[in-house]
């Protein structure tokens, strides 16, 4: 493996000679992208995507939270874990796979739920946070511990056929999750995936779109997708774009906030 953290050795060239070559990317973004640290918070649906591509693109160290395990009802969308690893608690699993795809990048797995306690000082420690929660309590807390340390926040969620993703960074002029949603939906409205199913691919695109926006931001290059809530409907094949902005009322990062 390489002697530092900025050097590449033979093995390293060859395994991201497909980032190199791209102009946006480059050896500078790929040394980037080797120094970055990301937490992704969850290992289920979302997250066992985004962890194999940022894993496959070479994040340099890459923290999993979760407190769940492996479950037979897993395994039809969350592709990092697998029959060998039933029982397993998510983030060992997730561990064990991403070791297997690439030695290059260290895994911090976090067993254990994220809770107020220790979201702020968790958060601090990563340059980029993925939430791939299943719950609104949690993305809520991310969010508030993200804004609280300057830290950009990936967010995705899933239902059914229908994804979404986009970027919040309050520090640098783009709106908080809570700019978006203010309020978590009425009982009912949004039923998880065991409520309400989910198609087994969607994950793997929605987790995967996480990923591209992380590599992006983290190697400098096109246009990021602060301001804008990407929804993807798999049913009828179409994307939509939404433009969001930051509400200066929001009690997360707006006026009354940050003078409360």
């Amino acid at each position: 493996m390489s002697a530092h953290p900025g050097a590449f050795d033979a093995d390293e060239l060859e395994r991201y000679a497909r980032h190199i070559v791209l102009r946006e990317i480059g050896g500078p973004g790929q040394t980037r992208l080797k120094r970055a640290r990301v937490l992704v918070v969850g290992s289920g649906g979302l997250g066992a995507p985004a962890l194999q591509y940022l894993a496959g693109a070479g994040v340099g160290t890459l923290g999993v939270i979760d407190d769940d395990i492996v479950s037979t009802d897993n395994l039809q969308r969350q592709v990092i874990h697998g029959e060998a690893t039933l029982g397993m608690p998510k983030v060992f699993s997730a561990e064990r796979a991403i070791a297997n795809l690439n030695p290059y990048v260290a895994v911090k797995p976090y067993n254990r739920r994220l809770t107020a306690d220790i979201a702020g000082d968790l958060v601090r420690d990563y340059d980029v946070v993925l939430d791939g929660s299943d719950n609104f309590d949690t993305r809520y807390l991310v969010n508030a511990a993200c804004h609280g340390a300057g830290v950009p926040l990936i967010a995705g969620a899933i239902s059914q056929w229908e994804g979404q993703v986009s970027l919040y960074d309050p520090a640098r002029g783009a709106p908080c999750y809570a700019c978006v949603f203010p309020e978590p939906p009425a009982p009912g409205l949004a039923p998880s995936c065991a409520e309400a199913g989910v198609i087994g691919p969607l994950p793997g695109v929605i987790g995967a779109m996480m990923a591209v926006e992380t590599v992006k931001h983290l190697a400098g290059a096109g246009t990021s997708l602060a301001g804008t809530l990407v929804i993807y409907d798999a049913l009828h094949g179409e994307h939509r774009r939404i433009s969001v902005a930051r509400r200066p009322d929001c009690a997360v990062c707006g006026k009354v906030a940050a003078t409360g």
